[in-house]
């Protein structure tokens, strides 16, 4: 064939294209028909401020209406681009500063220890093979190829776009609370700033009587009635938890707590406003930073005494824990949130790749990077709680904890034991920041992403669009800044992104590898990469896949436990809420079902052969082709 040759003359900045014929593919047999003689439309690349912009579309001469090719039958409108990342690294740390998140430190290495040490890996990493690592290739499989974020990508099977309105809620709801995390963190790194760090003594105004400097477990004191400086800090002096009474006493915003929100939303903001020509470079910190500062919190930790005697703790194998359900459950929720996955964060962040990027390996490096790092942090974790162990003359399990308490109270007690504690406070709190702020960027993007390109309009107002969901974002995440603010910040945690997100990926489990077909997913792949993908992993996204996720939905029903905080006890009316705020964002899947249902025509027949078969095809189904109501769509790998 010819080469494509570019129109001359084009002015610079504007897009010259051309159209050549290209000879069709040869149908696979599968193919419900020959596509015949195809031209592709080649839009001329594009490079600014080192971001590359491309566009391209194969077009059938007989119909211009039903586009082939990457991007699934959407003919992009005059003017519209897709910007790519500026550079293949840029991908590479957004998606691991995103996985890579404050959980890796304050839950992995505690799910370890107190579920036989070593041992739990066995779980863990079975969990990772058959579930994790597939799902991470399958969303950014998805999102590189048709190039949209989490609702648009359903082109491909309309009837489940629901699902990709589901995880953009999920990830706006996320972000109600978690950068309040960040805000916590960066309260911390201001107060760290002192020759004597606040949470050393009991001699602040927020202290109550039953402060004492002593260790609080040690068997000399009231553990009921005695608390340490460390968490009277967090809880009173942060918190300012005792001016509330619970969740129906919230107070007002606290002034401090809400100027350091202030500066998170404002970060983010900057960082996401011109979209990956800026946060491409924001993770170049943000992604690198933790793993300079966990090196350096572990060359100090294991110097410290009693610290061996942790990480033997941490390491310490005891298979006898394997025949015990919830160490395999315990597993199997670690590995469904440890990667991100259900987010529509890696959709959106591959759908910037360039079309022809190796997804295959970006799944592979970047799974295997986050779960090390996991297993990494647990040095740095149990080298400190080991050395606090010995200090106070207590138990290991007894200093061993989870959650916000670990980095917000524990570690903190640690480091202010130590010479240069204002130092080491500084660079640990600095690390807390850049952990949160770039896995907050994802969600951020998620939703950005996912909404921009639903609704084509917004591509032109993306800073203003940006503005409106950081600032919606902020103004939510003032009720997590009020004296009550835990309770609510509780709230939200149990519920936002629990049994939801399970939900979500089994639903888009089945609709990529069942409704779609695993076999024109895997073409879709062979068409990026040059190479199909190999059995295990056809395997696992139709079957192993979603049975794993269906019963870790089932599960998670099963187990559920409502929410509390220390002694309390959220009321009914909480819980409905909370309830609520999960099943709002389920309910898009069957709520879009419906409508799509709803407006098609014709009998319900033709409705249904047309919601789930991909919108470039509709044209077959014009013709009384429908490929999904055959046995081979069904039965084939």
């Amino acid at each position: 064939m010819e080469h494509p040759v570019l129109k001359a003359g084009s002015p610079a900045g504007q897009m010259g294209t051309a159209v050549a014929p290209e000879p069709a593919r040869q149908p696979s047999s599968n193919a419900p028909n020959s596509m015949g003689p195809m031209e592709v439309e080649l839009v001329l690349v594009k490079e600014h401020n080192g971001v590359q912009v491309t566009a391209s579309t194969l077009v059938n001469p007989a119909d211009h209406g039903h586009a082939l090719g990457p991007s699934h039958g959407h003919t992009p409108i005059p003017g519209e681009e897709r910007e790519t990342w500026g550079k293949k690294i840029d991908f590479l740390l957004s998606v691991i500063g995103f996985a890579v998140d404050l959980a890796n430190v304050w839950r992995f290495p505690y799910l370890c220890y107190k579920n036989g040490g070593g041992a739990f890996l066995v779980p863990y990493m079975f969990f990772m093979v058959i579930a994790g690592m597939p799902l991470f290739y399958m969303e950014l499989a998805l999102g590189q190829y048709n190039r949209e974020g989490a609702a648009g990508v359903w082109k491909i099977c309309p009837i489940f776009k629901g699902v990709g309105f589901t995880v953009i809620l999920i990830s706006l709801y996320v972000g109600f609370y978690y950068n309040v995390i960040i805000a916590w963190a960066l309260f911390y790194l201001f107060s760290s700033f002192t020759g004597d760090l606040p949470w050393v003594h009991c001699n602040n105004t927020w202290n109550s009587p039953n402060c004492s400097d002593l260790w609080a477990f040690n068997t000399s004191l009231n553990e009921s009635h005695k608390s340490t400086p460390a968490a009277e800090y967090f809880e009173r002096g942060v918190l300012h938890l005792q001016d509330s009474e619970g969740i129906a006493d919230l107070g007002l915003p606290r002034w401090q707590l809400t100027s350091c929100l202030g500066v998170v939303i404002m970060v983010l903001y900057f960082s996401l406003w011109k979209g990956v020509k800026t946060s491409g470079k924001v993770v170049w910190i943000t992604a690198t930073m933790p793993y300079l500062v966990l090196t350096v919190l572990l060359l100090r930790g294991v110097t410290l005494p009693g610290a061996i005697d942790g990480i033997k703790a941490y390491l310490s194998v005891d298979f006898l824990r394997l025949c015990e359900a919830q160490v395999w459950i315990d597993a199997a929720t670690q590995i469904c949130f440890s990667l991100g996955v259900g987010f529509g964060v890696l959709i959106a962040f591959s759908s910037y790749n360039k079309f022809s990027n190796n997804c295959y390996r970006d799944a592979i490096i970047t799974s295997s990077i986050n779960s090390l790092t996991s297993f990494f942090s647990g040095f740095v974790i149990f080298s400190f709680l080991g050395y606090m162990s010995q200090k106070h003359n207590v138990p290991l399990h007894e200093v061993a904890t989870d959650g916000p308490g670990l980095v917000f109270i524990i570690y903190p007690e640690a480091i202010a034991t130590l010479p240069g504690s204002s130092v080491w406070a500084v660079i640990f709190f600095i690390m807390l920041l850049t952990l949160g702020i770039d896995s907050a960027m994802g969600g951020m993007e998620s939703v950005i992403t996912g909404l921009i390109d639903e609704f084509k309009f917004l591509h032109k107002h993306r800073e203003l669009f940006t503005l409106f969901i950081v600032v919606s974002t902020f103004l939510i995440s003032l009720f997590c800044v009020t004296n009550g603010g835990i309770y609510v910040f509780t709230l939200l945690d149990h519920f936002a992104a629990g049994t939801s997100i399970l939900f979500g990926v089994l639903i888009e489990a089945i609709g990529i590898a069942w409704f779609y077909g695993v076999d024109r997913f895997s073409d879709d792949i062979e068409e990026m990469i040059g190479h199909r993908p190999g059995l295990y992993w056809r395997l696992c996204w139709k079957f192993v896949s979603p049975c794993f996720l269906l019963f870790m939905v089932v599960v998670s029903f099963a187990t559920f436990n409502p929410p509390n905080y220390g002694t309390y006890t959220f009321p009914t009316w909480a819980n409905m809420i909370g309830w609520c705020l999960a099943i709002s964002s389920m309910t898009m899947v069957p709520l879009y079902a419906i409508y799509k249902m709803c407006i098609l025509p014709g009998k319900f027949c033709d409705r249904l052969a047309y919601a789930i078969t991909p919108e470039h095809e509709h044209h077959l189904v014009d013709n009384g082709e429908v490929r999904r109501f055959t046995l081979q769509h069904w039965l084939v790998i």
